[in-house]
């Protein structure tokens, strides 16, 4: 069986349980409504955003969750028949401009999927922190080569999570078309200068997201009508910094019609005080201020111009969220760990299995809170009361979930409102909340966080079990709560 027929048998049976719903609704189910004459279905406008293939949702509105799920059911009923002829992998390209390069000079490039007939695609930043001199660059080289250089790059690529084809694992973006672009720039996907005998590398970031746009114009994007630019890690700060150029690189180049939006997971840093303050020799020890105002130098960075005119003399400042999201014109859309375990190492915090100081434990307390004060004014984002750090390229982004939505609902919410608002209807949609962020005050108090293992028996820990080990005093904490250590206890247990 081809993977066209494959499409098309899914399609009749996608219209078929189509048919059913409005059947049932007609009949006079719980919720009877007045008859109506259904559109006979045709091909979407393309003016159209929400999906790539041809379908009238009208008479299942109110009953999308379950609808969907049967689609995806039969989507999957079908994999195992060409699962061995479709290729889910993405493809190494490399730029059609050779001079933009990677830190060594090899070619820069990006994996790709195609989705015929889909007009939505999205574009992922890869993370992998930075280096800010020749130092530690070399050092970075000699350990960490991947990220600096295209030399051993794999010709495929399996996409996870977010940039997952498959239904089950990505509900909303599976038949979107996926790029990733790999790290090797070591700049925060924010550097513009060529190698130089003093730098001893090239730092092209910023160049390497914008020659990938232009190379994609020739692959369909031009056809687009919604881009998402994704990032996780340094790659969620390259969102923040690049979602407004890539807007402005395609309005130029005569596409304001593609909808330019930005997903950025664990890149939302604090410019916050250190634990203990230490000399900045690496990119682990120094003070995040201080590495990116030394890293810019370096690299060469250029940051979005309104964020420039605001912080003239200070772009680093760009480099922080919350510092840079009030400039950003582009729809954001920000993921961020309350307790983030990347955060906390630059904070020289570092929980090495042995049970925290007070200090240290009241420390990551106040992170969460000021975490929490940076993202209140932002409209949409989903911010768990986790330590962990990147989760939208993680298979197990689905399953986590703040006051009872998940982040691909969340995600799709998130499109809906936006489509909602191209068409000027302000309201939210009802029930599908896009501002998700915990209140619970300590780490993996969310049940659903991702699971802990303890470093020496790699048995898994629940919440309890965590906090007793990072030295939690349950008795203590209950007396600051004013209420009894047993129902503090069962609180935690059940993520309240």
């Amino acid at each position: 069986m081809t993977a066209m027929r494959l499409i098309s048998w899914l399609l009749l049976l996608v219209f078929m349980q189509s048919g059913v719903f409005a059947a049932r609704r007609f009949r006079g189910g719980r919720n009877p409504q007045p008859r109506r004459t259904p559109p006979s279905p045709t091909y979407r406008d393309r003016g159209d955003t929400t999906e790539s293939f041809p379908l009238d949702f009208t008479a299942v509105e109110e009953n999308m969750d379950n609808f969907m799920t049967q689609v995806k059911n039969l989507a999957q009923s079908l994999y195992p028949c060409s699962a061995q002829k479709l290729d889910y992998d993405m493809k190494l390209h490399f730029l059609e401009n050779t001079s933009v390069t990677c830190n060594d000079g090899t070619p820069a490039g990006y994996y790709m999927k195609e989705s015929r007939g889909s007009r939505r695609w999205l574009i992922f930043l890869e993370g992998g922190w930075y280096c800010f001199n020749k130092e530690n660059c070399d050092s970075r080289y000699d350990t960490m080569r991947r990220l600096m250089s295209s030399s051993k790059w794999p010709q495929t690529k399996t996409g996870t999570g977010i940039l997952s084809p498959l239904p089950e694992e990505n509900p909303h973006w599976w038949n979107a078309n996926m790029v990733f672009i790999p790290y090797c720039s070591s700049d925060v996907w924010s550097g513009a200068s060529a190698k130089t005998d003093h730098s001893g590398y090239a730092f092209m970031g910023s160049l390497i997201i914008q020659e990938v746009v232009k190379d994609l114009l020739t692959k369909g994007l031009d056809n687009a009508k919604v881009l998402l630019l994704a990032g996780s890690s340094a790659g969620g700060t390259g969102v923040l910094l690049n979602v407004d150029p890539v807007a402005e690189l395609l309005e130029g180049l005569g596409h304001p019609g593609i909808q330019v939006r930005g997903l950025a997971d664990s890149g939302w840093f604090l410019d916050n005080k250190q634990y203990r303050s230490t000399d900045c020799h690496d990119t682990i020890s120094c003070a995040p201020t201080e590495a990116i105002k030394r890293g810019i130098k370096y690299w060469g960075s250029v940051v979005p111009e309104r964020c420039r005119q605001v912080h003239l003399g200070e772009e680093w400042n760009c480099f922080f969220g919350y510092r840079v999201f009030p400039s950003i014109k582009s729809p954001v859309f920000v993921v961020q760990w309350l307790f983030d375990e990347a955060q906390l190492t630059v904070d020289n915090i570092h929980l090495t299995g042995q049970p925290v100081q007070e200090g240290q434990w009241r420390y990551i307390q106040n992170l969460g809170i000021e975490l929490r004060n940076t993202l209140k004014d932002v409209p949409a984002m989903f911010a768990p009361a986790c330590l962990s750090h990147e989760v939208i390229t993680r298979n197990y982004w689905i399953d986590v979930q703040v006051k009872g939505t998940s982040l691909p609902r969340a995600l799709h919410c998130w499109d809906r409102s936006l489509q909602d608002n191209s068409r000027n209807n302000k309201a939210p949609p009802k029930g599908c909340p896009v501002h998700l962020i915990d209140s619970c005050p300590w780490p993996h108090c969310n049940p659903t966080c991702p699971t802990i293992r303890d470093q020496f028996t790699g048995q898994e820990m629940n919440v309890i079990q965590f906090l007793m080990h990072m030295g939690f005093d349950v008795q203590k904490m209950a007396q600051q709560q004013g209420m009894d250590p047993s129902k503090l206890l069962g609180m935690l247990s059940s993520g309240s």
